[in-house]
């Protein structure tokens, strides 16, 4: 079995982090081989949950751990093809930040409980009902799979200024490789 191996994540703006990503249709090992990755670069970056997409893959996949806390058990789940299926009226709002746009973070209002339901690496079919953090993250990568960034949930002014500090860092980037 190869190591799981850490993959480049796509900087906004990237046409490939706007496009729809379309559904998983069948679980094979080179899918289960990606997720394993997919957590090891969430990890590594450290970020709490990770789209396909993000990494240059168009399949509804998304990976995400919410538990912070270094003496607790961590909970890393694979989702496949995510559908949210009930929100809550409650909302909640927190500052989210995304591995695609390094660095910059913002207050985003979103419902306070998603109840969401996927199928696993392995075939199996889950729902759950997320809160606090957990449901914040997992609309925030649905989004991915949507083509939508949490910048879109902010004002054309600030989406526009953060833009434009994304298109500098991939400059400056560039530079230094």
């Amino acid at each position: 079995m190869s190591m799981p191996m850490k993959r480049p994540i796509l900087i906004h703006p990237d046409p490939r982090l706007k496009k729809p990503a379309p559904p998983v249709t069948e679980i094979t090992d080179e899918l289960r081989a990606l997720s394993k990755d997919m957590l090891e670069t969430m990890y590594a970056a450290p970020g709490i949950g990770l789209a396909a997409p993000q990494i240059g893959v168009s399949a509804r996949l998304i990976v995400l751990d919410c538990i912070k806390d270094e003496d607790a058990t961590p909970r890393p789940l694979v989702m496949l093809n995510p559908e949210i299926r009930a929100v809550s009226d409650e909302r909640s709002v927190y500052e989210e930040g995304c591995l695609s746009i390094p660095d910059i973070y913002a207050e985003v209002e979103r419902p306070a409980e998603a109840t969401v339901r996927w199928t696993d690496a392995d075939g199996k079919e889950h729902e759950e009902t997320f809160d606090g953090l957990w449901a914040t993250c997992v609309q925030h990568e649905i989004d991915h799979l949507d083509g939508k960034l949490f910048i879109d949930y902010l004002t054309p002014m600030k989406r526009q200024i953060i833009t434009r500090k994304m298109v500098k860092l991939k400059k400056d980037r560039a530079r230094d490789d």
